[in-house]
This record gives C-alpha cells, structure tokens and sequence, in this order.
C-alpha cells in the first residue's frame, strides 16, 4: 500500500499594520501607561506612601501626559496611518449592524457574518474615546499645572474632570487590554504587522476580500 505525505496547507497572511503604525501605538500606550501608573502613584495614598518620590513622580506624569498628542502628530507623515485613521472616523451600515446584534462575532463557513472593515465599530469607538481623552487630558493638564491664569472655577472644574476621566481611562484600557490578550490575531497583529487571511476572514472579512482583490483605496474601510 503507497502513503502519501499531505504536507501542511501554507499559510497566507496580509500586513495588517506598518512599522509606523505599530510604533505610533506603542509609544502612544507607553506614555498612557506611564501616566496611569503615576496617576494612581499621586492620587492613592496607600500606593504614594509607598512608592515615595512623590515630586519625581508629578515629574513624569506630566511630561508624559504633554508628550501623549506627539507620537500621533508625528505619525501623520505615514500615508497607512492617515488611511487608517480614515477609516476609523468612518461608520458604515455594517457598523451599525456589528453594534445591535449579538451574534456579531458568529462565523460561517470561515467568514464572519457581518463583512467588517479593518476595524470593527466597537475598535472605532475606542479610537475615538482614546483621542477626546487624550485632548481632555491635555487641556485640563495644562490648566493644573499652569493655574496661574485660570480662575479659581477653571482650576476646580479642570481638576474634576482630569480626576474622573483618569478612572474612565483606567476601566477603558483594562478592557481594551482584555480583548486584546483574548485574540491571539489582533494581537499579533500589533506585534509583527501580519495577520492569517483565516483569521482576517473570520473576524474582519469585508477588509480581507478587499484586500484579495488588490491594495486597500482610501475609501475601503
């Protein structure tokens, strides 16, 4: 009897994300990191008793928190970037669609059933919440540390919303971080640039099949 090796279907993968990109992110999540943690440092006091160092600390949040905005401005030089950010101020039908159902993750025959661009509306919202944070942070940042021409309801309401939005920040990362860290793809993706054509059928197949027929125009999403 003759036995046939069947050697093991090659896997295709399609770039997902540019150095460029994948830096912008990176540095952009350090520096959020870094201003969390100093955040939590300053205003705990069981974690600032213990951590110490507390002028140091101040230091560094706040040259983090006026650095967040550069690594996005800088980013704008990279055409991927500006394409991607296209697509994430876009929401289309399918959006809507990804958004009321609860299936929205069900797959079928190896695609999933909504045809979701590059990103996913739930991934466009975060974009979105991470970018008015980050302007937010900024501005009430700037008034906390330069309160000298601010009046004393610009000084209180400034440290109000720097204060709330800091744990709306915190709930928001650890959930993005969950499912980042529950899809092995998405973050690979971010790691290395490339994702399976599998899983971009499986979880993003309105981006694969565009991606299949050819480079993405600005308009797809």
């Amino acid at each position: 009897m003759l036995r046939r090796d069947t050697a093991p279907a090659e896997r295709t993968w399609l770039l997902r994300f540019t150095v460029a990109e994948r830096a912008i992110h990176h540095v952009t999540a350090l520096l959020m990191l870094i201003c969390v943690v100093t955040a939590a440092c300053l205003y705990l006091p069981m974690l600032s008793t213990l951590v110490g160092h507390r002028e140091a600390l101040k230091t560094v949040h706040v040259w983090c928190g006026f650095a967040l905005p550069v690594p996005i401005v800088l980013g704008l030089a990279s055409r991927a970037f500006r394409t991607d950010l296209r697509r994430l101020n876009r929401f289309g039908p399918h959006d809507w669609e990804w958004l009321k159902r609860r299936d929205r993750r069900a797959v079928q025959g190896g695609r999933g059933v909504i045809p979701v661009g590059k990103f996913n509306a739930g991934q466009k919202l975060n974009a979105a919440f991470t970018a008015g944070a980050i302007l937010l942070m900024l501005g009430t940042g700037e008034i906390m540390t330069f309160p000298d021409p601010w009046g004393d309801r610009w000084r209180t309401g400034a440290t109000f919303v720097h204060d709330w939005l800091f744990l709306i920040v915190v709930v928001v990362t650890a959930g993005h971080l969950w499912e980042a860290f529950r899809d092995r793809g998405a973050l690979g993706a971010m790691l290395t640039g490339r994702v399976e054509a599998d899983w971009a059928a499986r979880h993003h197949a309105g981006w694969a099949d565009a991606d299949a027929h050819g480079p993405s125009r600005p308009g797809d999403d």
